[in-house]
């Protein structure tokens, strides 16, 4: 429970070393400002905010399992938060997934994070598909500066989405996701003479994917890549008289090989580089302020987020979230699954191991994963569970 008051040839020879020069130009003078900026920083944290965060959360247990890895993994019934463009790589016709996640056990026992996913293929090319996430913030309890009971409200917010997968070529495919996104963590009315509302957001996720199968050593192996930009769509205001915050716009890039050691046996390695795609931060330092001012356009902003880092480009770079997982099948029947999540620790310090296991029975799959801090128990994200429960229509009829 909480409680709270109000409150980023000849010519191409020339063309070759201009290019080669300009770059040097370039690292050299970021080298210079990123010196003498980190010196005057002294090295400070700052991290990238963003309103509805929940949205940056891994929803299923799988991908929860492997490192939050997702955008280039192995197709599945879950794949609209990670890459709906996977969607028609499914050999199936139809199918549905249900993910529970008991969020920040470690501070609260009543956050916990909710997830639909539905898939229907309509012929060979084309899969529609749409998902629920469903957070609840628990139980708050209002309280005026003096500490007296205003009221109790349990706050939630949700994203209603649909997309279209659409197959191009034998290997490649693309996506486009719609999102309704609605956060209430007031109630709506007025705390301490401020007017509250929900906030109301529209985005949208463009994605691609492209798998295909190669020969390694002599067995069948499988490569694949996927790119992911996610929640591009409008800042939410929750007053009519305050600065609309940016939603955490998200640009995943990742591979994944899989090798097929023999015929009951398989082995997957995948890894995503993600970024938020939100302005870095200004920092002040003795009334000197460094980095760029957040801008107006919302295209811009996105855009800005890979250059107005307080700190130059080193500052960038940390801004980048790694994720590696990997995933052994036995007979496509029992999964064994781990991974690992880093955020640099003056963008966030989530770094954490996470392990899990997966069991597909005739008609469901049950997956479940742990995660694992590296600072051990004390840490808000310690003793994090998720399950997932995973229906095959297609099997389900071979069974009736």
């Amino acid at each position: 429970m909480f409680y709270i008051c109000s409150t980023k040839i000849k010519k191409v020879m020339i063309l070759k070393r201009f290019a080669f020069s300009f770059i040097i130009v370039i690292i050299a003078l970021n080298g210079f400002s990123q010196s003498s900026t980190s010196e005057l920083l002294g090295g400070e944290a700052n991290p990238i905010h963003s309103t509805v965060p929940f949205l940056s959360i891994a929803p299923d247990s799988r991908a929860g399992a492997m490192g939050d890895v997702g955008v280039a993994t192995k197709p599945d019934a879950g794949s609209q938060h990670w890459n709906a463009a996977k969607y028609v790589f499914l050999p199936g016709e139809m199918g549905l997934s249900l993910s529970y996640t008991p969020w920040l056990r470690n501070l609260v026992n009543d956050i916990n994070l909710a997830y639909l996913n539905f898939y229907k293929r309509f012929d060979d090319k084309q899969v529609l598909s749409a998902s629920l996430l469903y957070f609840s913030l628990g139980d708050i309890v209002f309280t005026d500066n003096f500490g007296g009971y205003i009221n109790t409200y349990r706050p939630n917010e949700f994203t209603l989405d649909a997309a279209y997968s659409r197959l191009f070529t034998d290997n490649l495919s693309s996506a486009l996701t719609l999102r309704f996104i609605r956060s209430d963590i007031t109630g709506g009315g007025s705390v301490l003479g401020q007017e509250y509302n929900a906030g109301i957001s529209f985005a949208a996720d463009l994605a691609v994917y492209y798998q295909k199968d190669i020969e390694i050593d002599g067995k069948p192996s499988q490569y694949a890549w996927g790119v992911s930009l996610s929640n591009l769509g409008t800042p939410i205001s929750y007053t009519d008289d305050s600065e609309k915050q940016f939603i955490p716009a998200n640009l995943r890039v990742g591979g994944r090989l899989t090798l097929d050691l023999d015929d009951y046996n398989n082995i997957s390695f995948a890894t995503d580089f993600n970024k938020l795609l939100v302005p870095s931060p200004q920092m002040t330092v003795d009334s000197v302020v460094f980095g760029l001012e957040a801008p107006k356009s919302l295209p811009m902003s996105w855009i800005q987020s890979f250059y107005d880092a307080p700190n130059g480009f080193s500052e960038e770079i940390q801004e980048i979230m790694i994720s590696v997982g990997a995933e052994y099948w036995y007979r496509d029947q029992f999964a064994i699954r781990a991974g690992y999540f880093h955020e640099h620790q003056k963008k966030g310090n989530r770094k954490y191991f996470t392990a899990g296991v997966g069991l597909k029975l005739n008609v469901f799959s049950l997956d479940f994963s742990y995660l694992i801090p590296t600072s051990g128990r004390a840490n808000p994200l310690a003793n994090t569970m998720r399950f997932t429960l995973g229906l095959d229509f297609d099997k389900f009829r071979e069974f009736r």
